[in-house]
């Protein structure tokens, strides 16, 4: 069965840095697409950044050139390295994967960037 295992949240201070991890299994890892999304509370989960099997990546406008997907297929992990992080970054992080027309979803890691 599909599992996705999300850590590496916590709190943070405004501009400080923090690295999420998804360590997956029970699919074709090396093939997919992963993408990491975010809740707020009271607001729809929203994506935040994808990354492809040849790598390419896409980001929400609001996080670019500060956030940066990446992926280890020797691992089955995704990465989601978080720099410069504000207030409006807290969120419930979720990995993603769409397998055989179906979305997966890990358990969640919350972020809360507050000083």
């Amino acid at each position: 069965q599909v599992q996705l295992v999300e850590s590496g949240g916590g709190l943070v201070q405004p501009g400080g840095s923090l690295r999420l991890s998804c360590a997956a299994s029970g699919f074709i890892f090396s093939i997919a697409v992963m993408g990491w999304y975010r809740q707020a509370p009271g607001k729809q989960r929203d994506l935040v950044a994808v990354i492809t099997s040849g790598r390419s990546t896409n980001y929400v406008d609001s996080v670019k050139d500060r956030f940066t997907i990446s992926r280890d297929n020797a691992k089955n992990t995704v990465y989601l390295q978080m720099n410069s992080l504000k207030p409006e970054d807290t969120a419930v992080y979720y990995c993603n994967v769409r397998v055989n027309g179906k979305n997966y979803w890990g358990q969640g890691t919350q972020v809360t960037v507050s000083s």
